[in-house]
């Protein structure tokens, strides 16, 4: 198994070439192709919740509490909310993913369980796409996927680890095989994995779905009307 270390440099690395990308040749800002930098690099690290270690789960959920609560102030501002609203969704939202979540998944997740999969991969793109709330869908496929390829990278880092390559013979390690799957061992960990999947897979279908222009056009008409923070 590849080190914490060394995930981290990869799936920066890859951070740094995928959000240089997005900006040039694809054209998205240089705001979003540095956040989807940062995305990809926290992606390679996502997978190491499940560490036997509590040290990157500890890590990992201080900077989700602080990341994802952000992610929602976008949608918070256009749902028309208060400032007083606001504030207080993100700090219990701070306060729920660093304490109540954190705690959940240490209790439920076993190490190289489900969440150490590809569908545990595109849990964490679907997230993304659903919290970060845009006008411009091509922005949250981005981001979206800027996440999956960090996190893809620390599964293959994973299974090339599981090689011994010394010697004459090529051995693989009690490990391989571990990392890049579709399901474990536990038929209830794969059926709630799934199940979490397709929720989320449902509910960016119908996002995806709905007409771009009724979207902003009912935003617009709900802020005036509430006098509520936000653009106009």
């Amino acid at each position: 198994m590849a080190g914490f270390r060394m995930h981290i440099t990869v799936s920066g690395a890859l951070g740094v070439v995928y959000g240089a990308g997005a900006v040039q040749p694809f054209g998205f800002s240089t705001e979003a192709g540095v956040l989807a930098a940062g995305l990809t690099w926290v992606g390679g690290m996502l997978p190491d919740l499940d560490s036997d270690s509590g040290v990157p789960v500890r890590e990992m959920f201080g900077l989700a509490a602080a990341v994802v609560p952000l992610l929602l102030v976008h949608r918070l501002i256009h749902m028309g909310l208060s400032r007083e609203t606001i504030l207080a969704v993100l700090l219990f939202g701070y306060i729920f993913v660093k304490y109540v979540a954190a705690n959940i998944f240490r209790h439920f997740n076993v190490h190289r369980g489900m969440y150490h999969s590809l569908p545990a991969m595109l849990i964490a793109g679907l997230v993304v796409y659903l919290a970060y709330d845009s006008p411009d869908r091509s922005v949250r496929l981005m981001l979206a996927g800027g996440v999956m390829v960090g996190f893809l990278s620390h599964l293959v880092l994973d299974e090339i680890y599981s090689v011994d390559f010394r010697g004459a013979r090529i051995k693989l390690k009690a490990s391989a095989g571990s990392a890049v799957k579709f399901m474990s061992t536990s038929m209830v960990a794969t059926a709630t994995c799934y199940l979490i999947l397709g929720s989320l897979g449902y509910l960016a279908y119908q996002d995806y779905m709905k007409p771009l222009g009724s979207q902003t056009a009912k935003r617009r008409r709900a802020l005036p009307a509430r006098g509520r923070i936000g653009p106009v």
